[in-house]
């Protein structure tokens, strides 16, 4: 007998995917995909139940499909684009969600691992930081909002359910800015704007995961059973500067004091919120280390963070506004696999 998965979050471009993904695994049995609204795309063999994470109602699901393995992929940076989502309502699905999912993970004496999606916005983004954030840091500055404020809590919630069920292997996976054809997330519709505000004076370092390497990890997560919390991203870092070089658009250095009246701008133009935590990483930017996702998790990212966002930049449109620095030449593919500095002399 094979594994019985449950998956959160299905009704998202990444949670459909990797449960499809899960299930199509040989040491998969079955894969029971779990969201509030039904996917838009076809789940394949995967058997969708609507149910709310928030609603007691889901150690039922767990108990009655005899759940070995729970996947958490439900809290989410930004309502999906063109949702009425409020603020408040995304916090009370993250974070009270996440709770009553662990309440019934704690119930479900069959349950054998737990695998969190979680973000490396826990650490923040100061003048304070250190170079790079190994998994036993904590934020310089702790979010007092936001997604990252949720992210931090959920993660709280889940080393308490670990103390608890010391018997359950709980694999957290904090991943860095996820990039790709199919990504749409707050960082990536900035991105995508036609012309690109930047902080006058900074210039961000900023580490990347494709969007397959973030399905790969979860899938390794899932099948491995590996205890602790990891920090996953591609190798090396890229510039604000560089990144925005590479997709060819031009920018616009706004003062800090400034940004404010961008982010009203941005929003208007598509961008679901310039918020405090993305201006603070626009600004100080971040970077993980990486060892132990490969010395104990065991995985290894395909792109690196430069090869990722090359993936990414020739998705994006080109902006329709002339570039005052003239054509820019594209970064050409690079290798799939391999460690890049982020050295931008083009």
């Amino acid at each position: 007998m094979g594994r019985v998965v449950l998956v959160t979050g299905v009704s998202r471009d990444v949670g459909g995917r990797f449960a499809r993904r899960i299930a199509a695994d040989p040491g998969v049995d079955r894969v029971i995909g779990v969201d509030v609204t039904p996917p838009r795309s076809d789940l394949g063999a995967v058997s969708f139940i609507r149910a709310d994470i928030r609603n007691p109602v889901i150690a039922k699901v767990i108990a009655g499909q005899e759940v070995d393995t729970v996947v958490h992929m439900s809290v989410h940076a930004a309502p999906e684009p063109g949702a009425p989502v409020s603020r408040t309502t995304m916090k009370d699905h993250n974070v009270i969600g996440s709770m009553q999912l662990l309440a019934a993970c704690q119930k479900a004496p069959g349950l054998e691992r737990l695998v969190v999606k979680s973000s490396t916005a826990v650490y923040g983004s100061t003048s304070r930081d250190p170079a790079m954030f190994t998994e036993d840091m904590g934020a310089k500055r702790l979010p007092r909002s936001g997604y990252a404020k949720d992210v931090l809590e959920v993660e709280g919630y889940v080393r308490g359910f670990a103390r608890r069920r010391p018997d359950v292997a709980v694999t957290m996976v904090r991943a860095a800015n996820t990039v790709g054809e199919r990504v749409s997330t707050p960082l990536t519709d900035y991105f995508r704007l036609p012309v690109v505000p930047t902080v006058l004076g900074y210039d961000a370092r900023l580490q990347f995961l494709h969007e397959e390497d973030l399905l790969g990890v979860l899938h390794h997560a899932t099948l491995g059973g590996v205890h602790g919390t990891f920090n996953v991203a591609g190798d090396g870092v890229l510039m604000l500067s560089q990144a925005v070089r590479r997709l060819g658009k031009p920018s616009v250095p706004v003062p800090t004091f400034a940004f404010s009246g961008v982010s009203n701008l941005t929003r208007q133009a598509g961008v679901r919120g310039l918020s405090g935590e993305l201006t603070g990483l626009l600004t100080f930017g971040r970077g993980v280390d990486t060892v132990r996702m490969r010395s104990v998790l065991g995985f290894e990212p395909t792109y690196s963070t430069a090869a990722a966002f090359a993936e990414f930049a020739r998705s994006v449109a080109p902006s329709p506004v002339p570039n005052p620095w003239g054509p820019v030449r594209r970064a050409p593919a690079p290798a799939a696999v391999g460690t890049t500095t982020g050295d931008d002399r083009g």
